[in-house]
């Protein structure tokens, strides 16, 4: 049986639900897909801080990175002592070949194929979305505002909802002021739920600033997990959409 350590949450959840179980032997403390995992299995750190010492004690067969949300220097220091696989992801392309690359190397091939079937079939509810797109900006983090900028998978799930991303010639997570977004006629502000974990009442913080803007706090793991969570991104977009929409 194979022993696998996953440090990305999407890809931890992907693992579930191409069927895996024991195989996993360790997970992030970010990993909160599947709520029974998170619960049980070993945590080897976070993302960013990975315990390689912990890692190399488990003796996984396999573990499962990620080139944006880990650390390339604690990554390459666990490739001595196991295969690593690291993705990179930056579109909804980049995600379903990723879902089939694990699905191959977990055995799990069939079923990865079955899962991109249905994320495809989710998104073509989308198209008509296509017909009009809106200038928006998707924050990521406050003090200082950091956006998602072109070049990120979060400006592909955007342009699928029918925004423009006002960053989109910015790379990775720009910072950004408010003086910005009055100047660039942003239409629709996206607050996320992760990684910063905007409220309400950055909202009633930020509106006065920002009259001729709609502000909407948003699931920050439809727009960024890129694994198998994909499947229910486009109903949660199209309640999105309506509901910015309607305000």
């Amino acid at each position: 049986m194979q022993r696998i350590i996953s440090l990305v949450p999407s890809q931890t959840e992907l693992l579930y639900d191409l069927g895996l179980d024991e195989e996993v032997v360790g997970i992030t403390k970010f990993c909160v897909h599947p709520e029974q995992w998170f619960r049980t299995k070993t945590r080897i750190g976070g993302t960013k801080n990975i315990n390689i010492e912990k890692i190399i004690a488990l003796k996984p067969d396999l573990v499962i990175a990620n080139k944006e949300e880990n650390v390339k220097e604690q990554v390459e220091a666990l490739q001595p002592f196991t295969e690593v696989y690291v993705s990179d992801i930056s579109t909804l392309a980049d995600a379903k070949q990723m879902i089939m690359q694990v699905g191959a190397l977990v055995h799990k091939k069939e079923k990865a194929g079955l899962l991109v079937e249905e994320i495809e079939k989710q998104f073509e509810t989308l198209q008509q979305i296509h017909q009009h797109t809106t200038p928006a900006a998707y924050f990521i983090w406050s003090d200082p505002y950091m956006a998602a900028g072109g070049d990120t998978f979060i400006n592909d799930m955007m342009c699928v909802c029918g925004f423009a991303n006002v960053f989109e010639n910015e790379v990775r997570y720009p910072e950004i002021n408010i003086e910005q977004l009055k100047t660039i006629c942003c239409k629709v502000l996206l607050l996320s739920s992760e990684p910063y974990p905007f409220k309400q009442k950055h909202i009633d913080e930020l509106q006065p600033l920002l009259t001729g803007t709609k502000i909407v706090l948003v699931d920050g793991e439809m727009f960024s997990w890129y694994g198998s969570r994909l499947i229910h991104a486009p109903a949660y977009f199209k309640q999105l959409m309506q509901k910015v929409k309607d305000n």
